[in-house]
């Protein structure tokens, strides 16, 4: 019978017989992964260890957006947008099933913004160079309408049009997990780094490590260890260090989720200054209209971070201002939280919209690796700029980059959206098969989303998913586009991954009640 190279067990068999690591990453979100891929396609002995899913905390709670970012080019930041634009291109090479070609379209309600947006568009069309996915233009008040029927009419002039990348984030670190794996590196979620050791000589030398399922720690010995925790960053680098300075602040981002009616059509709208001078976006995701985001500094982080009253206030107040139908919070199916980890800032005055987005390689004096900062967009160069610095250290030999031109898992041109399971790309026909050879896994969970049950199986025997929030929120999105309907179906997910895994019947309770809990904090009151 051949191996599954995804199971969990067959994974940690092989930690038996692995000894050291050239390289070990410590978390699983755009980052850690990314930078595993680079690593271990480079031919270096790849480890990555995430605490508790991969994507779980701010990767997978995104704009979606694969994108050079208007805002940075506003703020003057051309590398920036030019090195993203690149990026941007990469992704749609690497991941075609799971990045689309993405229209916006920005309102026009003053004479000026329509020459404004334009020139500054043209600039944007002009850094991505041969990676361009469409040109800009602008477009007559009727055409305006045409394109998104709810937009407000009173004042509007017209409206310029543009391209970007729109992509699902969870489902993407999911394929670059797997693309590790296939490629030889390996991967565990749901465990815990818990301490760092270091040699006689005070340099890092390796991790302690548990495994949250059976609560049995692990110690892993590396040439390098490379810290790509985002916001809980500090953390690790107060393992090395009990007095680390705070080289974090998260800044929260919050989006709101509803149905697609309030926004008919293909397009999105980017509202590009709204009341304190924030980026606003209005996209399609899923069927849905995803609305955000906010940009709010906080002293803490955590795992589930809670929406902020005035955030929300500030996201329905702005939708509404630019939207003839009315949104309140009623109208809202998901909410969910993410945590920016941006570098702090050396003047406490600065805020967070102006603190560069750019990613930071640290170096401590124990050798520890820290990769902070960047987007989901920047997430494969990011991984290149470490991995090259570790080079640069003498701490490996040199070998080449080789993610430029690199399809990840499920990789396959989309030429249909009309059937959900598109997100698979080249495991669509798999999951169709065994829907053919267990009918019963083709009913649909909730009639409120597509999602059926072999998605479920699928996320568990392929995707590494192990509880009901993996698969909730990260395999299937139920959880970010209907917090109600993903827990409307949690009983019949929770019976299915217990039968897969050999589970008890406690189990399937535990796990029912824990994340019911979580998602209740999804529904907007």
């Amino acid at each position: 019978m051949k191996t599954n190279l995804y199971s969990r067990e067959s994974i940690l068999k092989g930690l038996d017989h692995q000894g050291d690591w050239d390289v070990i990453v410590i978390g699983g979100g755009a980052t850690g992964l990314g930078t595993a891929l680079d690593s271990v396609t480079r031919g270096y002995k790849t480890l990555l260890l995430e605490q508790v899913d991969y994507a779980k905390g701010t990767s997978s709670r995104s704009t979606k957006l694969a994108h050079g970012g208007v805002r940075y080019l506003a703020q003057g930041d051309i590398g920036l947008v030019r090195e993203a634009l690149f990026e941007r291109g990469m992704m749609f090479q690497n991941a075609p099933h799971l990045v689309q070609n993405q229209s916006f379209v920005i309102p026009n309600y003053k004479w000026w913004e329509g020459i404004y947006y334009t020139i500054g568009l043209k600039m944007y069309d002009l850094l991505a160079g041969s990676m361009s996915i469409g040109k800009s233009h602008h477009i007559k008040k009727e055409n305006t309408l045409e394109r998104i029927a709810n937009l407000k009419q009173d004042k509007l002039k017209g409206g310029v049009v543009y391209k970007d990348g729109q992509f699902d984030d969870s489902r993407l670190a999911v394929n670059v997990a797997q693309t590790c794996i296939e490629n030889g590196a390996t991967l565990l979620n749901h465990f815990e780094v818990t301490d760092l050791t270091e040699n006689d000589k005070g340099k890092v030398s390796g991790v302690i490590a548990k495994d949250t399922e059976t609560g049995i720690s692990h110690q892993f010995t590396g040439k390098v260890i490379i810290n790509a925790t985002g916001v809980f960053a500090d953390d690790i680098l107060k393992m090395e260090k009990a007095d680390a300075k705070k080289t974090i602040v998260p800044s929260q981002g919050v989006h709101l989720v509803f149905d697609k009616s309030f926004l008919p059509g293909d397009d999105a709208i980017m509202i590009p200054k709204t009341e304190d001078g924030r980026v606003l976006f209005v996209i399609p995701w899923h069927n849905k209209a995803l609305v955000g985001t906010t940009d709010t500094n906080l002293e803490s982080h955590s795992l589930e971070p809670q929406p902020l009253e005035k955030e929300i206030d500030f996201i329905l107040k702005t939708f509404n201002n630019y939207n003839s139908k009315q949104a309140t919070r009623k109208d809202v199916k998901s909410i969910f939280a993410g945590l920016r980890p941006l570098a702090a800032p050396k003047d406490a005055s600065e805020k967070s919209k102006e603190i560069s987005r750019s990613h930071k390689i640290i170096v401590s004096d124990s050798d520890l690796i820290t990769i902070t900062g960047g987007k989901w967009t920047t997430f494969r160069r990011m991984a290149q700029d470490a991995i090259d610095k570790v080079i640069s250290l003498k701490k490996l030999p040199e070998k080449e980059c080789k993610t430029k031109n690199f399809p990840l898992h499920g990789a396959r041109p989309t030429k249909n959206t009309e059937n959900h399971l598109y997100i698979y790309g080249s495991d669509q026909p798999k999951l169709e098969k065994l829907i053919t050879e267990r009918p019963e896994l083709g009913a649909i969970l909730d009639d409120r989303l597509p999602f059926v049950g072999a998605e479920v199986v699928w996320a568990v025997r392929y995707e590494m998913a192990r509880t009901v929030e993996d698969v909730l929120a990260r395999r299937v999105r139920a959880l970010f586009l209907d917090a109600r309907a993903a827990i409307a179906m949690a009983p019949k997910v929770a019976a299915l991954i217990r039968e897969e895994l050999g589970q008890t019947q406690e189990w399937e309770d535990n796990q029912l009640s824990t994340f019911t809990k979580m998602a209740e904090k999804y529904v907007c009151k």
